[in-house]
């Protein structure tokens, strides 16, 4: 069974043999919810690739220290993956963010789309993405990552289209497509986008704007997924068939 993980905000300078102290909310939740002791061996991560691993040698009501024994530098996973998701109606927002953190997604962009029945406007919109943000951390401990996914600002078609011209491979999902998922041709390295339409589909002016961008429109099968569901089955796909899954 993996070691439990807990994140810190900068791992920068530490080296073996050094203590690390833990405070906060993080430790709270160790130590109070999870009955962390001393002697158990742990990972803190900084998100950004590096992780230390050891025993805690003190715990407190809000803070443990851990005894670094082990230090990882990981190198970024190849190629990149961002999923510019269009904005769910209700809480399906984190769930589609949950679910593209534990499968691997590098970069989360909510995207208002011309059909999204959610609006982020003013102080809804810092609390959404607020959420979207947290709800991306702890999927992370969860699946173990070193590297966290970005939860970029929102972003309006005209964000996507610019994304989209940058990206090595774009691909927005689409029922009614003539190209299958499957058929699209990887890099190893680079960017790969994809983008996942709200419950309404994307409209025709959007996919217009994605293709003269240079994005291809492809389908996942003959089902019609949810928002919320559809980009982590993508990108599962899409990842089963890179380096990233396979070593």
């Amino acid at each position: 069974m993996t070691l439990p993980v807990h994140v810190v905000d900068d791992l920068a300078g530490v080296t073996v043999g050094a203590t690390v102290a833990v405070t906060g909310d993080e430790a709270h939740h160790a130590v109070a919810v999870r009955r962390l002791a001393v002697g158990e061996r742990v990972v803190l991560t900084d998100g950004s690739g590096r992780s230390v691993t050891g025993p805690v040698s003190s715990t407190a009501k809000r803070a443990f220290d851990l005894v670094v024994e082990e230090l990882d530098d990981a190198p970024r996973p190849e190629p990149r993956v961002t999923v510019v998701q269009a904005l769910p109606k209700g809480d399906r927002g984190e769930l589609a963010v949950e679910v593209l953190t534990e499968v691997g997604v590098d970069v989360v962009v909510p995207w208002a789309a011309s059909r999204s029945v959610a609006v982020w406007r003013g102080e809804r919109a810092a609390k959404s993405h607020a959420k979207w943000s947290s709800t991306a951390r702890e999927a992370a401990k969860q699946a173990r990552r070193v590297w966290h996914p970005e939860v970029t600002a929102l972003s309006s078609t005209s964000d996507v289209v610019a994304r989209i011209e940058a990206a090595d491979v774009a691909l927005v999902l689409h029922e009614d497509a003539m190209s299958a998922l499957s058929a699209v041709e990887l890099p190893e390295r680079g960017e790969v986008l994809v983008v996942v339409g709200p419950e309404g589909g994307v409209a025709p002016e959007e996919l217009e704007a994605f293709a003269a961008a240079g994005a291809v429109t492809v389908r996942l099968g003959r089902e019609v997924l949810r928002t919320s569901t559809a980009g982590v089955v993508a990108v599962g796909a899409l990842l089963s068939r890179t380096r990233r899954w396979s070593t």
